[in-house]
C-alpha cells in the first residue's frame, strides 16, 4: 500500500457507549466520505478493516488506526485525551486533522 496523505476538517463526537459510566469517554472524528473511499480502495483487506495512519492536529503529532464504523459509513478517527487538551478540542466542535496512512 502507498502512503497516501490527506487534510480536512470534522466535528469532534463522543462515543455513546453503554459502560461510559465506569470507562470514561472515547472521541473521534468521522472521516469525510471521500478520504474514507481513497483509504478503503488503497488499503484492502487490513485486519479488521483498520488501517494504520499518522495523524497531527494542531502541533500534536501521533501514529493509530482508523476503524470501519457502520454506524457512521466511513472511517473514524480516535483522538486521545492529551491531544483533545493540548489542541483545545471540544466535542462538537471542529477538528483540522492530516493524515497519512502508514505501513
Amino acid at each position: 500500500m502507498a502512503e497516501e496523505a490527506y487534510e480536512f476538517t470534522a466535528e469532534l463526537w463522543r462515543w455513546r457507549a453503554r459502560a461510559e459510566e465506569s470507562g470514561g469517554a472515547w472521541f473521534f472524528v468521522s472521516l469525510p466520505f471521500e478520504v474514507s473511499d481513497a483509504i478503503d480502495e488503497s488499503a484492502p483487506g487490513k485486519g479488521f478493516g483498520s488501517v494504520r495512519v499518522e495523524v497531527s492536529v494542531g502541533a500534536s503529532t501521533w501514529r493509530t488506526s482508523v476503524f470501519p464504523s457502520a454506524e457512521e459509513r466511513t472511517f473514524v478517527l480516535p483522538v486521545k485525551k492529551a491531544v483533545r487538551t493540548a489542541e483545545g478540542l471540544v466535542e462538537g466542535g471542529p477538528c483540522t486533522v492530516r493524515l497519512r496512512t502508514v505501513e
